[in-house]
């Protein structure tokens, strides 16, 4: 239960920071505002570096179900835990979007648009207007690539006391490039939580930020299993 309620606090935090950097002070309908697109990359980048921090030594940090799933997939958790993490991330970012939404309908005017609340999304208005394709290659590589920094920077070989700070400007990189095409998810958790409340398109488009993100995950995790560990393993007792 501690772990459980550890990701739950997490996925909480990095929804409530990054989707709350996005929808208040970062984009919205108009454009770039505020913080702009660095600034609400370093939000989700810097709220991973925060979490893993404070959460990681007590349930590693998952605080994504991409992240879970590929551990699971690599058999670094066991389908039980696994489950339970996934669980706890999916309520954490649904609380955190509830509270984004009080906070936000406080504002003089607040309308709930077609992907408020920091959602995902793609094609005609939104952000950069990027196709599906794009979209869902971008989601897939971006956290392939993601997973597979995690499974480096976190392995029994590898510096623990940077990985924190790694995998969050890894996040970083990857919304600089990715805000643009689809508002940048690698986290199914994330995108569900504004999507419940935001509706419309955003839920509509939900299917591609569950499946893109977990797809990139598990590929990097049979990448990693099949071909890194065992020949950096090898490498290393040399």
């Amino acid at each position: 239960m501690k772990k459980n309620l550890a990701e739950f606090i997490g996925t909480f935090s990095l929804v409530l920071f990054g989707c709350g950097a996005a929808g208040i002070s970062g984009i919205t309908s108009t454009g770039p505002v505020g913080i702009g697109l660095l600034g609400i990359s370093f939000a989700f980048g810097l709220s991973v570096v925060v979490m893993a921090y404070a959460i990681g030594p007590i349930s590693g940090c998952h605080i994504n179900p991409a992240i879970t799933i590929a551990m699971l997939v690599a058999g670094k958790i066991k389908p039980r835990p696994a489950v339970g993490y996934i669980i706890a991330q999916f309520m954490g970012a649904t609380l955190a979007a509830g509270v984004l939404y009080v906070i936000q309908s406080g504002a003089p005017g607040f309308m709930m648009t077609e992907w408020a609340l920091g959602s995902n999304g793609w094609g005609p208005g939104y952000l950069g207007a990027y196709s599906m394709k794009s979209a869902f290659i971008t989601e897939t590589v971006m956290t392939f690539l993601f997973i597979l920094v995690i499974f480096k920077t976190t392995a029994t070989w590898g510096n623990p006391t940077m990985a924190g700070l790694a995998i969050g400007l890894t996040l970083v990189l990857i919304h600089l490039v990715a805000i643009p095409i689809t508002g940048t998810s690698v986290n199914p958790a994330r995108s569900l939580g504004p999507a419940l409340f935001a509706g419309g398109k955003a839920m509509e488009q939900l299917w591609l930020f569950l499946i893109a993100p977990v797809l990139g995950g598990i590929l990097a995790a049979i990448v990693w299993k099949g071909v890194f560990e065992n020949a950096v393993e090898i490498s290393v007792s040399k």
